[in-house]
């Protein structure tokens, strides 16, 4: 008899995703076939969803930071066992002989997988993962917590990591990789002041108790100049107004991978040296940097628990901007 897992099945952009059941895979040579423990919902998830990233493989299972235990090993793989507590994130596979892979630089490869959007994710019982980009993760701690680390605290590490050297930075949009680097920050030393959606009070309240230093709406003026902001809010206008927040020298990042169109802005916000950047991705090596970290701070995480069925539900809070800390899916 065929044994089979359940899944939320994204069909055509726009549309909810459906329950399915399909057979369960084996896994290839090269990798690992897990039985989903939690999977985080993001809001490049989001932007899958309603058709933001417009090549996405169809029908896909959606869904990038998967927490699950290793069920069955591909030929070749011998850095895992079974049973053993793993966590996907969104780079799923690289070419690896690409200028960009070749340069240490596999974020930008020519010709990558991407969990949850050119490969089924985890928004399922089951997934199937390169091996190669799966990493260990600790027993300790829920897999509801460790869930938005796989994302959220990876692309929030590399956003942060991009700022350089700071001491002063601003955090536009406080949702899941906010609430994660915004702690981060705060633990090595860094002054933090947070910019949320305007009139959200819980968001401003969230943050300060967080350890923020102040908490406004994201079109208020600065309490103090900033050496780097970084924006996870997928709002092209705060391009200006961070701009207008950072010192000279400073760097905005802009950690999303979809954002909408920055309007145009004088010349002088720009000038003085100051940098806009984007964050693409991520590497390997910022996964075992983050991962590494991760466990030694009192990181507090904020997870709110849905059951798989209801990933749309979860799509539409984080959607209207319901959520404080990160939606995560338990199958």
């Amino acid at each position: 008899m065929t044994q089979t897992m359940k899944a939320m099945v994204l069909r055509r952009p726009n549309t909810p995703l459906v329950m399915e059941e399909r057979p369960i895979p084996a896994p290839g040579p090269g990798e690992l076939r897990l039985r989903i423990e939690a999977c985080g919902v993001c809001r490049t998830d989001l932007h899958v969803v309603d058709g933001e990233l417009t090549q996405p493989k169809l029908p896909i299972i959606p869904g990038h930071e998967i927490v699950g235990r290793v069920e069955a090993i591909g030929a070749g793989v011998a850095a895992f066992t079974i049973g053993e507590r793993v966590g996907v994130p969104w780079l799923g596979h690289a070419c690896g002989h690409c200028p960009y892979c070749a340069s240490a630089r596999e974020n930008l490869c020519d010709d990558p997988l991407f969990t949850g959007y050119t490969r089924d994710g985890g928004y399922a019982t089951h997934a199937i993962a390169d091996a190669s980009f799966s990493f260990a993760l600790p027993e300790a701690g829920e897999a509801s917590a460790l869930a938005p680390l796989l994302c959220a605290g990876l692309i929030g590490w590399r956003t942060l990591k991009m700022a350089g050297p700071v001491e002063t930075i601003g955090i536009y949009g406080f949702g899941a990789a906010a609430h994660i680097v915004a702690q981060v920050a705060i633990h090595q030393g860094k002054r933090v002041h947070a910019f949320v959606r305007p009139g959200d009070q819980a968001a401003a309240k969230f943050a300060l108790s967080l350890g923020a230093a102040s908490a406004q709406d994201s079109d208020a003026q600065a309490p103090e100049k900033l050496d780097a902001a970084l924006i996870f809010a997928p709002v092209g206008a705060l391009v200006p107004h961070a701009l207008a927040a950072v010192k000279k020298g400073g760097a905005v990042v802009c950690g999303g991978i979809h954002m909408s169109d920055i309007p145009s802005f004088p010349y002088s916000l720009l000038w003085g040296e100051r940098r806009i950047v984007s964050v693409a991705n991520l590497t390997r090596e910022d996964a075992r940097e983050f991962l590494s970290l991760a466990p030694t701070l009192p990181l507090k995480m904020h997870a709110v628990p849905y059951p798989l069925a209801q990933a749309n539900e979860a799509l539409s809070d984080l959607r209207e901007g319901r959520l404080q800390g990160a939606a995560v899916l338990i199958p």
